[in-house]
């Protein structure tokens, strides 16, 4: 089986990417031929403008640009979708949710007709892996775990019918001691296909 892991941090030697890797590894560990493909999104360049083409592409009225369709196939060849990411302003960083808005579009992820929405994705299980400074006290007291569960796993992924298998909080990154976060990303990398056939 096959992991897309999608990464949104521009330094890549951040936390970020080494979780992305250390993920990567564990699915590579699992030992039963399972392969991972990293997506850096900021050395790849992705735009994550919604433009006038986009708007276009979203009516149905012209193609998807070709940035978007090499984005779907991409995930279309994947068994299972990772995102990894810092949690900024509570949210995606702009890089990864650009990439939500333009590849997660009408006619691919969901198709809206005649007043119905068709949810295209019940095949993709999604894992979700966010970084984030503060401590999980801080998150439960402002709510701020269900806020974004309601925001990413419901809004997003659940309006495509892609299943959120794994919404994992990866806390304190601040810490000079990064082990504990490592460790999680590994052992999430090595039960991936075991938790999405479960």
């Amino acid at each position: 089986m096959h992991a897309l892991i999608v990464v949104s941090h521009p330094d890549p030697e951040s936390l970020t990417h080494h979780v992305a890797r250390k993920l990567a590894e564990g699915v590579a560990l699992a030992d039963e031929g399972h392969t991972a493909e990293i997506a850096d999104l900021a050395a790849e360049g992705f735009d994550p403008r919604f433009t006038a083409g986009d708007h276009a592409a979203h009516r149905k009225q012209a193609p998807p640009d070709a940035d978007v369709t090499r984005e779907q196939q991409r995930i279309d060849r994947a068994d299972a979708l990772v995102l990894v990411y810092p949690v900024y302003w509570w949210s995606f960083p702009g890089l990864l949710k650009g990439w939500i808005d333009r590849v997660f579009a009408n006619g691919w992820a969901y198709d809206e007709r005649d007043g119905k929405l068709v949810k295209r994705l019940g095949h993709l299980p999604v894992h979700l892996v966010a970084i984030g400074g503060a401590d999980p006290g801080t998150y439960d007291r402002h709510g701020y775990f269900d806020a974004m569960k309601t925001q990413i796993d419901h809004g997003i992924f659940g309006y495509c019918g892609a299943r959120v298998v794994t919404s994992e909080f990866l806390l304190e990154s601040d810490r000079p001691d990064r082990t504990v976060q490592l460790e999680a990303a590994r052992d999430l990398g090595r039960g991936l296909f075991s938790a999405v056939a479960a």
